[in-house]
Order: structure tokens, then C-alpha cells, then sequence
């Protein structure tokens, strides 16, 4: 946050956009939004602010172009663009094949639970035996 701004007001902001989104938040990593507050606002503005956010949300945007790409390839469309430059159709089943993994992988991170604590330190020893 730039300007003027109190504490107060920024933390009730972040905590409606936690709220807002909380499926994209996962439980399992505390204290996941820090906030900094610099009293200056930029040239020609009172206030702005900027977001970096590390969530889960990203998998509904590959989801949805995932599932755009099946329904043109299906239909082989533009392929011959493609082709005609050298790629083979292999190439485009294998990127459908990555897209779907990684919408796989970001589902379970968003699926996944904390551990006790003390947990991970039982699995560690386990394996070692």
C-alpha cells in the first residue's frame, strides 16, 4: 500500500480478500499474506496498491485454456499451421498431457492438509529405517 493509509484499514482489506477467495488460501501454510505500507503515494495519485499473491487460483485459468485447447484439437483446428511448420501433432497431445498434470499437481497442493506437528519427523524416520 502507498498513501495514506492506516494499519487498520489495510488489514481489514487483506482479511476480505482472504475471505473473498478463501478456497485459493490453503490452510496449511500460516500467515500466508504480508502486508508493507509506505506513507508516500506515487506522482499524481493519493494511494495505490499492489498484490503478489501465491495461491492455488492459477489451475482454474489453465483448466479452462486446457479445456479450449481439447475441444480445437478435436477438430484438428489450425493444426495444419503447425504442422506445416515443422511440429508434429505428438507435440500437442504431450502439452495437453503437461497442462493436465499441472492442474493435477496445483489440485492436490489445494487438497492437501497440514500436518501435525511432529508429523514429518516421524515419516523422516520411518524411511531411514
Amino acid at each position: 500500500f502507498r498513501g495514506r493509509v492506516s494499519m487498520k484499514e489495510v488489514d481489514e482489506q487483506m482479511s476480505g480478500v482472504q475471505n473473498k477467495n478463501s478456497a485459493y488460501f490453503v490452510e496449511w501454510i500460516p500467515n500466508n499474506c504480508k502486508t508493507a505500507v509506505c506513507d508516500i503515494p506515487p506522482r499524481g495519485l493519493k494511494m495505490s496498491v499492489t498484490f503478489v499473491g501465491n495461491s492455488t487460483a492459477i489451475q482454474e485459468l489453465f483448466r479452462r485454456i486446457g479445456t479450449q485447447f481439447s475441444a480445437m484439437y478435436r477438430r484438428r483446428a489450425f493444426l495444419h499451421w503447425y504442422t506445416g511448420e515443422g511440429m508434429d501433432e505428438m507435440e500437442f497431445t504431450e502439452a495437453e498431457s503437461n497442462m493436465n498434470d499441472l492442474v493435477s499437481e496445483y489440485q492436490q497442493y489445494q487438497d492437501a492438509t497440514a500436518e501435525p506437528d511432529g508429523a514429518d519427523e516421524e515419516e523422516e524416520g520411518q524411511i531411514a529405517d
